[in-house]
């Protein structure tokens, strides 16, 4: 079992707003996070936006204080499983929807693992949705909206270049790692973590996690009712959006004030 030190204790502090590092032109913007350059070559600035979507951009909204919920909750994750030794590319909050982070070559390829039945695998291959997976399914998807992300294998990754062998290899032991951390973490809040997703890059030669940790990339479900708190709930009209991310943030000894 993976040691997570003063989570036991209370909640992780951040490493503080840094106020040293300015972002100046605009890389990408993309459904919900805009990437900006600094005087830094080697660091970005990530920018957590109100903007909501789901199926693909196809439905999109404005939710007020997601990109400040979505932000924070991002660098208490990444600081939880760097300091469980995850290697990440977040290095510091520079404001509510702002933070700082290490410029990386990224690799077009989703790391999905599933602990529960839910979403596309249902469908796919007709199961009871909650069916407990034993052990967790490991899978890999195409970063495409256009194709919508399809299901790929490490021989695609290969043949097209999208990844190495070794690389894949890494990526995967570190998505396990991660949902031994992260389940843990879950179940302590009463919750369960029922899948997730990934993106990695490389960075000086090694294979880091990139992209973000929220609600808007995983589901999660109360442990007891399985009440959706993730972003099923804005996919489906649930309602209360926001309002649930921040309950999850709240259970895993989060501020958002």
């Amino acid at each position: 079992m993976i040691n997570l030190g003063p989570l036991k204790n209370g909640p992780i502090p951040f490493k503080g707003m840094q106020k040293s590092m300015q972002k100046q032109k605009e890389l990408y913007s993309g459904k919900a996070k805009s990437v900006y350059t600094t005087e830094d070559p080697t660091k970005f600035v990530l920018v957590f936006r109100d903007d909501t979507s789901a199926f693909d951009g196809e439905k999109v909204e404005q939710l007020s204080r997601k990109g400040m919920v979505n932000n924070k909750f991002n660098a208490f994750i990444m600081e939880a499983l760097e300091k469980a030794g995850v290697p990440t590319h977040f290095e510091a909050l520079l404001s509510d929807q702002e933070c700082l982070v290490k410029n990386l070559e990224m690799l077009p390829v989703e790391c999905v693992v599933r602990n529960y039945a839910a979403g596309s695998l249902v469908k796919r291959l007709g199961v009871e949705e909650g069916s407990t997976l034993t052990p967790p399914t490991f899978e890999l998807f195409l970063k495409d909206d256009a194709l919508h992300d399809p299901m790929i294998n490490v021989s695609h990754c290969v043949s097209f270049g999208w990844a190495t062998e070794a690389q894949l290899k890494e990526m995967e032991v570190l998505t396990y790692k991660v949902n031994d951390i992260l389940s843990k973490m879950f179940d302590e809040g009463g919750m369960l973590l029922v899948d997730y997703k990934l993106e990695f890059g490389v960075y000086e030669g090694k294979i880091v996690l990139g992209d973000e940790f929220s609600p808007d990339g995983c589901r999660i479900w109360d442990k007891e009712t399985r009440k959706k708190m993730d972003k099923d709930r804005f996919r489906q009209g649930l309602g209360s959006v926001i309002e649930t991310y921040e309950e999850v943030g709240k259970r895993l000894g989060m501020s958002f004030d």
